[in-house]
């Protein structure tokens, strides 16, 4: 046995024990939920933002290696690229940076390592879990550990030969989704770096956003090479036989703030209990919902599920509670409000787009992490005290206008309407309001940073539709008129409920009118939902499987059923409820001949061939429609389709294996893991005390622990009790031994704590 694998020996079994492909399952009382988790799962279909390992939920910090480095998609660890090109500490939505490469050369050859420097390593010897990542780089001998805290880096490496140990640091080029610029490094002590770069614009993020970082080790930093054409540096290390531990902590407002991250929460130098500290903050959340029964690889799924419901959103502000403010025209040091002790009252938030959050983290986050769910309506305040607009997707304290719509609106709604968020709640209607007016995000369309027309509001409110296309021309990404209406429609019926929550009757009542707008991009010919040009014609020719011709990333058979606030009244355009659940069978029968997903990648959708699919679990509009039987009175065939689905979509575990293309920071995994649970909530949890429709589960029991700050009750469980092994079919519900009338529960008497006792068979029952 080598003298590095020796050394290791003893953190393996402090930190891995219970943590390989092969855990027992969560049943066994020496496994906990964080031991069942993959990380690896759908890493050969990758994007920059997608893959973590040494992070905590909602990190600064989302430290892993790099194997791809260049562009938004098929970056970041891809599993099948057998090369690393550095450690990188920020994977976030627009944001990259500070990669940093152990190396050891000799006299002749450090001037080659800014441009050869990477290495090949094998899976073999790799050891990844929530919270740590183990590393061996073959072309040097180095093994590499990493695990982070919520804002600090933390390294361990083992250096073996006689070569000089140090440390690259790539802080100019392309990374994932942003060129790096103005990159500098200086050696203020002994042991200590300082530094910072620029994230350049992109056409998501407009404006540049600098990150500052400090680094300390545990060694002497010997001397800091500047290579001049690359604008990369290396620091090489003082020579010893113990590991080298580094330090990084990082902050988007100074230099000053990242060494008081460091200060506040790594002051010693104890790896292992930072690992632990990791997994254990890691295993405390997913322990919120306890599964039991089914199979290992099951349980493994769902917690690999509820991990990626977890994290993808990062926190932008200090410990301090100093952040970046990028809303307005010059660039500010914001400051969140704090509390007797010092202490920040929410932290402050980067997060892709909430653009389907009704059908997932709403419902997900609302019962078991609502906690959570206050923090970040906190956080989407702040950004409309800042700039004057409550964001649907912010990226280094800047508006990037990603998708449609006022897509925190639904989310915002929920909140207030489970009493996770009681305070402030004219001011928050007002500002939910400003989205859903002229001058408000509704405008623009996807990325418009300069002009407020590809949103086509306009046409809304005066002829109650968006057209396809806008006579002006293209301003941003997504104008695509009937998806814009049928979004709009339900956005404003979401709003509607709050207003009528605060008896603003007129607001409410025309509200109210304008979410029925989505009728009129219903062709009653056709029985599909169609675009119409500003004229008031239909698109001719139509083609209901035509990609993104009117509905953004989806086709209009899919879209079709996007009326989350009236499926009844939808019901009734196409003939009643009998007719609309023939065709929506029809369309899930077509769509498990593929899998139900466009394939493995979000180009796929794209694809002539793979994106006539007339149902599709792989991105984000047509998620909900195994649900929509349930609206069409017709349970039996959402218990149906919600299982096919996950068995097909949502239920491998390997890094060929996950999403289908395109989990936009943890939506998908908490789809999943709702579909599993079998609660779901058709409009996003936004009416007064919202409902949540049942489905089987796919385990025989589930305990979700509540939350004591906002809920009464301590408990709430899920019983599933099958007559024989192949049971789907609900045939029977008790809530509090009670015989339930309908498969529906108030989240009222959820949040109140009790037991759902059901009974499945092999036989549908309606």
């Amino acid at each position: 046995m080598t003298r590095i694998k020796k050394y290791f020996v003893l953190v393996f079994i402090l930190i891995l024990f219970g943590c390989s492909t092969q855990s027992p399952t969560a049943n066994s009382a020496t496994v906990k939920p964080v031991d069942l988790v993959y990380p690896l799962l759908d890493t050969e279909n990758s994007r920059w933002f997608f893959f973590s390992s040494a992070c905590r939920p909602f990190g600064m910090v989302n430290l892993s290696p790099d194997t791809e480095v260049n562009g938004a998609w098929g970056s970041g660890y891809r599993y099948n690229t057998e090369t690393i090109q550095g450690f990188s500490h920020i994977h976030a939505w627009q944001i990259s940076g500070l990669s940093v490469m152990p190396v050891q050369f000799n006299a002749s050859q450090a001037q080659s390592l800014f441009t050869d420097y990477t290495s090949k390593f094998s899976h073999d010897s790799e050891k990844v879990t929530p919270g740590y990542h183990y590393v061996e780089l073959d072309r040097y001998g180095i093994s590499a550990e990493l695990t982070s805290t919520k804002r600090v880096g933390f390294h361990r490496y083992l250096f073996s030969g006689n070569d000089r140990p140090a440390i690259l640091f790539n802080l100019n080029g392309i990374f994932g989704p942003c060129e790096l610029i103005d990159g500098t490094l200086e050696k203020t002590a002994d042991r200590r770096l300082i530094g910072k770069f620029v994230n350049s614009p992109t056409k998501r993020r407009p404006k540049p956003l600098t990150v500052f970082f400090q680094i300390e080790f545990n060694t002497t930093v010997d001397s800091l090479i500047h290579d001049q054409k690359s604008g990369n540096y290396l620091a090489v290390l003082h020579r010893d036989d113990e590991a080298v531990l580094m330090k990084a902590g990082i902050s988007y407002t100074s230099t000053e703030n990242a060494a008081k991250n460091i200060k506040a929460e790594l002051p010693h130098w104890n790896f292992e209990h930072v690992t632990l500290e990791a997994k254990e903050e890691w295993n405390t959340l997913l322990s919120r919902i306890k599964i039991e029964g089914n199979t290992e690889k099951s349980q493994r799924r769902f917690y690999t599920d509820l991990w990626h419901a977890l994290q993808g959103r990062r926190i932008i502000s200090d410990v301090n509670g100093a952040y970046p403010d990028n809303t307005g025209d010059h660039f500010r040091i914001g400051q969140l409000p704090l509390d007797e002790k010092g202490t920040p009252l929410f932290n402050h938030y980067n997060s892709d787009s909430f653009w389907g959050a009704q059908w997932t983290i709403n419902t997900l986050w609302g019962l078991a992490y609502p906690d959570i769910m206050e923090e970040f309506v906190r956080s989407l305040m702040q950004y409309y005290e800042d700039g004057g607009m409550i964001p649907r997707g912010p990226s280094g304290g800047n508006y990037t206008f990603v998708m449609t719509g006022a897509s925190a609106t639904p989310f915002i709604v929920s909140a207030i309407q489970k009493g996770i968020v009681e305070n402030d709640l004219e001011n928050i209607f007002r500002a939910l309001k400003k989205n859903h007016s002229p001058g408000g995000i509704m405008e623009k369309a996807g990325y418009e940073h300069q002009t407020s027309k590809g949103g086509g509001f306009g046409y809304y409110l005066q002829n109650g539709f968006v057209p396809y296309p806008i006579p002006e021309g293209e301003f941003g990404y997504h104008q695509d008129g009937a998806s814009l209406t049928m979004e709009y429609a339900y956005q404003d019926w979401t709003l509607a409920q709050f207003a009528k929550k605060l008896e603003h009757t007129s607001e409410f009542l025309n509200l109210m009118q304008r979410s029925q707008n989505y009728r009129n991009v219903f062709d009653e010919n056709s029985g599909w939902m169609r675009p119409k040009n500003v004229t008031g014609d239909w698109r001719e020719p139509f083609d209901i499987y035509q990609y993104e011709h009117g509905f953004n990333e989806s086709n209009a058979a899919q879209s079709t059923w996007f009326v989350p606030h009236d499926m009844a009244g939808l019901a009734k355009l196409m003939g009643g409820e009998d007719r609309a659940a023939a065709r929506l069978n029809a369309q899930f029968e077509d769509a498990m001949k593929l899998g139900f997903t466009a394939g493995n990648s979000h180009d796929r959708e794209m694809h002539p061939e793979y994106s006539r699919i007339p149902i599709n679990y792989g991105n984000q509009p047509s998620i909900q429609t195994a649900f929509v039987f349930n609206q069409l009175d017709r349970p039996e065939l959402t218990q149906y389709w919600s299982n096919k689905v996950i068995e097909a979509a949502f239920s491998g575990l390997t890094p060929a294996t996950g999403y289908n293309g395109d989990e936009d920071q943890g939506l998908m995994g908490s789809l999943a893991v709702l579909m599993k649970l079998g609660l779901f909530q058709m409009n996003g949890g936004t009416e007064e005390n919202p409902e949540y429709e049942i489905s089987s589960p796919l385990f025989e029991k589930i305990t979700i622990n509540l939350h004591p700050k906002y809920y009464p009750g301590k408990k709430f469980v899920i019983t599933s009790e099958k007559d024989t092994p192949n049971g789907l079919y609900i045939t029977g519900a008790q809530w509090n031994d009670k015989p339930l009338k309908t498969l529906r529960l108030r989240h009222s008497s959820i949040v109140n704590g009790g037991n759902l006792a059901l009974k499945l068979s092999e036989n549908p029952s309606r």
